[in-house]
């Protein structure tokens, strides 16, 4: 091992050097926590365990963060993708929500489930969804020894409103206006639906802003015009006249 300004040099292989390789850890895949200096964490002829995360111009690129915890690195390389896991709700954010997993390492928080996740229905802030010391449950989408983190879905496990809503495609609904943008209105037009009525579908003569016709509250008549099972997008036209 040795040190090349903010990186590690290290032996990859035979103690000896014999059919070695020489491998480069970044300094931010030198430790979880903020360094530095590598030297404070580590000293030249340590051996080390370290994580393979590709390579850079021909060189190997590791990672020793991934690795610095045993039990936490155990934990999170026994979960796969599409394995359903269950924790409690440890904190809630903007960006989504902090999960304590059961059977992780006691101390730590290993679970993250993103805003979008959380649930098919709108919501405008991931406290709509789960709140502190719920207990919830979800299917792993990516478990990551580098950051000590599991990205769960607890959409996954909900049934696709879309699914069944797609059958109102061609339909006349009533709606309630969600939100009013320059080009045209979000309606909600059944649970966890919302479709986009264009701001050209409101009225003839086209108006400067939607929100001359319509305001959010409002309850209107739209026909489903298309429902993009792949995007989970809705789009509203006026109903015939």
């Amino acid at each position: 091992m040795e040190f090349d300004g903010e990186d590690v040099l290290v032996l990859v292989g035979e103690p000896d050097g014999e059919g070695g390789e020489v491998g480069r850890i970044p300094r931010g895949e030198v430790s979880i926590r903020p360094v530095d200096d590598p030297s404070r964490i580590f000293t030249v002829g340590q051996e080390i365990e370290a994580e393979e995360i590709g390579r850079w111009q021909g060189q190997l690129r590791l990672s020793a963060r991934a690795c610095e915890n045993p039990a936490l690195r155990a934990f999170l390389v026994a979960v796969q993708p599409g394995q359903i896991v269950s924790g409690t709700v440890s904190s809630v954010h903007d960006f989504g929500v902090f999960v304590h997993l059961d059977g992780e390492p006691v101390g730590l928080c290993t679970g993250f489930v993103r805003g979008p996740e959380l649930t098919w229905l709108h919501i405008d802030h991931p406290s709509e969804a789960a709140e502190a010391g719920q207990r919830v449950t979800g299917e792993v989408l990516m478990s990551e020894t580098r950051y000590g983190q599991v990205s769960i879905s607890l959409k996954a496990l909900l049934d696709d409103p879309f699914v069944p809503f797609a059958e109102q495609e061609g339909h006349v609904l009533s709606g309630t206006v969600t939100k009013i943008l320059p080009f045209g209105a979000f309606v909600r037009v059944a649970p966890g639906i919302e479709g986009l009525l264009h701001l050209s579908e409101m009225s003839d003569s086209v108006p400067g802003s939607p929100d001359r016709l319509l305001a959010v509250g409002d309850r209107i008549a739209v026909r489903v015009a298309e429902v993009d099972l792949q995007r989970h997008r809705v789009r509203l036209c006026a109903p015939a006249s």
